[in-house]
């Protein structure tokens, strides 16, 4: 796929970060928490390297209301009214898009260029407005991989009574174990991490993003990881507590003193996303003060049952 901008139909393509943010910021900034995932990962790719979630560079998209390739996406001709980022070899993040039509756009360019999308993830009804897309256009099959709720933080409620411990914040010397619990945390969720677990270590840890809790003897117990502020909103990622730990609370106390760290960072909002289907995670999230927002879903891509 070119690196320049590429017009086809209403979405422009470019490889070129900076160019992707100051074409599509404005209109990330617009609404933090439904970008939430957008946001943080541009940031990680600004920050840390444009190959931080692998070697072939990444490619973005705007959407725009009327076509328009000139401005900076405001005004009624060329607004921009959708994005997507694609860090691959992992799924296409795509924000909410009003216009349907749009998903069925993406496909068709991105199946024509003769593209391989492992996936999608998006707002509930644009991810699979966009898988029923990819399939059309490509053969692919098309299937949930899970759902995911979006929550954002209320009033922060914390467990009574908290479990036994303290948390602190995890520093280099943390670094072997938050790399084996964040592998760990993957294999659990059946997903490939994001980026090298030691190279997602680092990051946090440049930063003070991943707070532990550990037990009276000083034993880590639990890890919660927060994303960098970027558009005043923060994101919990991810809660860990190791299974044979697990219904003591640590979780929940982590998450809690996390969250806590987020807003003295000075973020308006900390979010988090729960998969639906865990009613233990969804339901101590909603105990320690989150409150719904939206539904998000994964889709995996397959052709002839083999994962691209």
């Amino acid at each position: 796929m070119a690196s320049s901008d590429t017009p086809s139909a209403t979405w422009q393509l470019t490889s070129d970060l900076d160019q992707f943010l100051d074409r599509a910021g404005d209109f990330l900034r617009s609404d933090p928490a439904a970008h939430t995932a957008l946001l943080s990962v541009s940031d990680t790719l600004r920050t840390r390297g444009i190959h931080v979630y692998g070697e072939r560079d990444p490619l973005f998209g705007i959407h725009t209301e009327g076509g328009g390739t000139e401005g900076s996406g405001s005004g009624a001709d060329g607004a921009v009214d959708g994005v997507f980022l694609w860090t691959p070899p992992h799924r296409l993040s795509l924000s909410p898009l009003t216009d349907k039509a749009a998903a069925d756009d993406l496909a068709a360019l991105l199946a024509d260029a003769g593209e391989e999308l492992p996936g999608v993830g998006a707002e509930r009804e644009t991810a699979e407005a966009f898988a029923q897309a990819w399939q059309r256009n490509t053969g692919a099959v098309a299937e949930v991989s899970y759902r995911d709720r979006l929550y954002r933080l209320g009033t922060l409620t914390p467990p009574d009574p908290a479990p036994e411990g303290a948390a602190r914040v995890a520093t280099e010397a943390d670094r072997e174990l938050l790399t084996r619990w964040h592998r760990e945390f993957a294999e659990a969720l059946g997903e490939n991490a994001g980026m090298d677990s030691g190279t997602w270590a680092d990051s946090r840890i440049a930063y003070g993003g991943i707070t532990l809790w550990e037990t009276p003897d000083g034993t880590p117990a639990a890890m919660a990881g927060r994303t960098r502020r970027v558009a005043g909103q923060a994101r919990v990622a991810p809660v860990y507590t190791p299974a044979e730990l697990r219904g003591r609370g640590y979780a929940g106390a982590a998450t809690v003193e996390v969250s806590r760290a987020a807003l003295a960072d000075g973020a308006d909002e900390v979010l988090l996303f729960a998969d639906i289907a865990n009613p233990t995670s969804t339901g101590l999230y909603q105990r320690i003060g989150f409150r719904p927002v939206r539904d998000f879903a994964q889709y995996v891509f397959t052709r002839s049952g083999v994962t691209p």
